[in-house]
């Protein structure tokens, strides 16, 4: 595979053309780092036509043109529907100057015309205040990807490219985002891909040599090592490198069209023949030099092909007489005069070799998900009620309850609805959504899988040990208009924090300033295996801290949920996965929990998103003593627990009992659109009673939420204190101070009156703690009736 197709399919014509346009598209990208006057050069260079502040990326810029330069000879010469996802990290500038030659661009920011006026404006926003960032933001046409999320762009591109039969999605991944975890898991993507009912993925490792100061480490292995490494990732590994622009032309349509019509043959032949073995697809490794065509040196150090390329190649034009001209002579080399008429727009012979409508790449309908998105057929969420005969009567696994509905979702949705865990949804009791489909899995089987894997060629539940790689299928897989649904264990979603952190910062900006991107599926995330059910693994799987995570993001697209029950969760997910422009967060444990309200009533609670549990209050709609309030299933379990201790052991205490649901209504509604107003907080939690809360997460996390309401001082939150080992359920609950007998006694001593009249139960209460943890260390678990406890009323 080494070596490039040995022909020159272009003829000189068509060779000029794609060469000029791609002299356009360097032209362009340089021109926005630098200028923001005289677009053209229709004037000498001043040090006024360049900005102040010089910011950009312009070393990965001219290779990225050049691939999607060819592409475009390939869209139109086959009418092929293709995706472009940049993987370097501030790579921009190409993506933004294909789309402007394009058109696109001015189709959607009129003001930015194909002409010299319209040009000095799109140079002018680069990089610069009010305008838009370096990397491919929300504002560039044609991208589904964050250029500063290094890591994720092949996921990205495999998530497009599920369920999407005729599309080819070509991932440029930089050689300095090669060398990070994520990425390096993701080549097993092709592991994945059924060629029947998905479309491809066409990876293009560019190797430029250089990450910002540094060597890049797949430039820098021998030659056979790197197409060793493919070979051995399961890909057919093409090279295209040099620096012969006009040799390379030629070099990579070869070389490009052979990956498009191999694509081709594995795709007819599965379709054909309803089956296949797993392909080896196609790849191509891209070595070109880094600021290809830029300033060879510059202050007698090398500039093109080093690393000094990578960013703003030339610094000080604008003080420096010599670098200013250093700047024009390379801007000239270009020979714009000769690539845009005397309007400012680009030649009609060089706009003709580029595709039209919506098969322009900047154009394409999937990077635009939301314009494709069909709202799910959902099945009634209430056909799969778990009966309530009375609260807190019943344990059932919330999650077990969910798989029921989940399996129907799956099958009334079965080429836009996939299911992403990391080798854990049997463990999260959520097989029963193999009833609809098994696990993808195209590489070897073995006649023992048929015992029990579940895994099939056609499966749709995506399950891989890399939460990075899952997430990133979610992404692209909802970012293209289709829908889905990821469980993790609680100890390990962190894996993925950097990647909510970026999904949720594009959410906001797509929904709160671009009008033209659609609305796209939420990503909903079901966390398990929670904090407080951890006493096979210990400490280590201890950490709910996610949470905390989530509501530093813009109140616009995050909401945090937490079911205390099976019909509450049922709620829950199906307002989610009707939902669009969030990242909806869940917590609901796989263990058995108690059940306490009906259907008809967990809608209504789901709804308000917190309320007044009355059948375990005892306040009888009077003034309180205490507010006992709770968010978590473990903690709402404890905090009637302790309500049941209060209720019968001091029966004229006045207790509230209220749950939270939805974790942001605790925040005012001028900072959360689910907040509560300050009346309606107040009336609940009252302005100056006590409120003791036990919380699933670490304290802090309420105490910020409510830091602005009237009684915030009277809130004494009790939550994850980060003790923990193999433990019993509530050993870890007593030395976290969560447990029933713990909360009992927060209540007594916050209440005046019970102070010195309920010293003798407060005795007892300690007594209990003490018996319980004695229990557990001798005989491995809880006693019985902490086990089965019910609620007494």
């Amino acid at each position: 595979m080494s070596g490039t197709t040995p022909s020159t399919p272009l003829e000189q014509d068509e060779l000029s053309k794609i060469h000029a346009y791609w002299l356009a598209c360097n032209y362009l990208s340089a021109g926005m780092i630098y200028l923001r006057d005289n677009p053209l050069l229709r004037e000498p260079l001043k040090p006024e036509h360049i900005k102040n502040r010089l910011l950009g990326h312009w070393g990965s810029d001219p290779g990225q043109s050049f691939v999607w330069v060819h592409l475009n000879r390939l869209i139109r010469k086959y009418d092929l529907d293709v995706m472009y996802v940049s993987g370097p990290g501030h790579g921009a500038p190409a993506t933004l100057a294909n789309s402007y030659l394009e058109g696109h661009y001015s189709e959607i920011y009129p003001d930015r015309t194909l002409d010299d006026a319209g040009m000095k404006r799109f140079f002018c926003q680069f990089s610069f205040p009010g305008g838009i960032g370096s990397h491919c933001t929300p504002e560039t046409p044609g991208s589904i990807h964050e250029g500063g999320e290094l890591g994720y762009s092949l996921s990205h591109a495999y998530g497009a490219a599920f369920d999407n039969p005729e599309l080819i999605v070509t991932c440029v991944v930089g050689d300095g985002e090669a060398e990070t975890g994520p990425l390096a898991t993701s080549w097993h993507s092709n592991k994945f891909l059924n060629p029947i009912r998905d479309g491809a993925v066409l990876p293009i490792l560019h190797l430029n040599g250089y990450k910002i100061a540094n060597p890049t480490i797949l430039a820098r292995i021998p030659h056979e090592e790197l197409e060793w490494l493919f070979l051995g990732l399961g890909y057919k590994p093409y090279f295209v490198e040099g620096s012969d622009p006009l040799v390379m032309h030629q070099e990579m349509a070869a070389t490009l069209e052979r990956c498009v019509l191999e694509i081709r043959e594995i795709q007819d032949a599965a379709r054909a023949a309803g089956t296949f073995e797993r392909p080896r697809w196609p790849m191509i490794v891209l070595r070109s030099p880094k600021g290809w065509t830029g300033p060879k040196e510059v202050n007698g150090h090398k500039v093109e092909d080093f690393w000094r390329a990578h960013q703003v190649p030339i610094l000080d034009p604008v003080t420096n007489p010599k670098s200013l001209a250093m700047v024009e002579e390379w801007l000239r080399s270009y020979k714009p005069e000769e690539l845009f008429d005397e309007t400012g727009r680009l030649r009609a012979e060089l706009r003709a070799t580029a595709p039209e409508g919506s098969r322009r790449i900047s154009a394409n309908p999937h990077a635009n998900g939301g314009v494709l998105r069909q709202p799910l057929s959902l099945p009634d969420f209430r056909a799969y009620t778990v009966e309530v005969k009375k609260p807190g009567a019943e344990y059932i696994s919330p999650t077990a309850t969910l798989a029921s509905f989940l399996r129907d979702v799956m099958k009334q949705n079965m080429k836009t609805f996939r299911v992403f865990g990391p080798d854990e949804t049997a463990s999260n009791k959520l097989d029963g959504i193999y009833a609809a489909s098994e696990k993808t899995w195209i590489a070897e089987y073995k006649p023992e899988d048929a015992d029990g894997t579940e895994i099939a060629l056609d499966g749709r539940v995506m399950e891989m040990l890399s939460e990075h790689t899952l997430e990133g299928w979610f992404e692209g897989y909802v970012l293209t208009g289709r829908h889905g649904f990821f469980s993790t264990y609680e100890a390990f979603v962190h894996v993925i924090d950097s990647m909510f952190n970026q999904h949720a910062k594009w959410l906001e900006k797509s929904k709160n300033e671009l009008s033209w991107r659609a609305p796209i599926s939420s990503i909903n995330l079901l966390i398990t295996s929670l904090v407080w059910r951890q006493d096979h693994n210990g400490f280590t799987h201890q950490d709910p801290g996610f949470l905390d995570i989530v509501t530093n993001k813009s109140p616009d697209v995050v909401r945090i949920y937490m079911p205390p029950d099976a019909n509450c969760l049922l709620s829950v997910a199906n307002h989610c996965l009707k939902s669009v422009d969030y990242f909806n967060v869940i917590v609901a444990d796989k263990q058995p929990h108690l059940t306490y309200l009906s259907m008809d009533d967990a809608i209504k609670h789901c709804t308000k998103g917190i309320g007044i549990w009355d059948w375990a209050s005892t306040d009888n709609g009077e003034e309180p003593d205490a507010v006992l309030a709770c968010a978590g299933d473990v903690p709402t379990m404890e905090a009637l627990a302790a309500a049941a201790i209060l209720k019968e052991k001091l029966p004229d205490l006045k207790l509230r009992f209220v749950n939270v649901v939805d974790l942001f209504r605790l925040t005012p509604n001028a900072e959360h659109p689910h907040g509560l107003s300050d009346r309606d907080f107040d009336s609940l939690f009252t302005k100056n009673k006590p409120v003791i809360f036990a919380f699933h997460s670490y304290a802090s996390l309420i105490h910020k939420l409510a830091y602005r309401r009237e009684n915030h001082e009277n809130i004494h939150v009790r939550g994850y204190k980060e003790k923990g080992n193999i433990n019993t359920p509530l050993e870890l609950a007593i030395i976290n101070q969560i447990d029933r007998f713990n909360l009992a006694i927060d209540v007594i001593d916050r209440v005046p009156r019970f102070r010195d009249t309920a010293a003798h139960l407060k005795d007892w209460l300690k007594n209990e703690i003490i018996e319980h943890l004695n229990y557990a260390y001798a005989e491995g678990i809880d006693s019985e009736e902490i086990r089965n406890w019910t609620w007494p009323g």
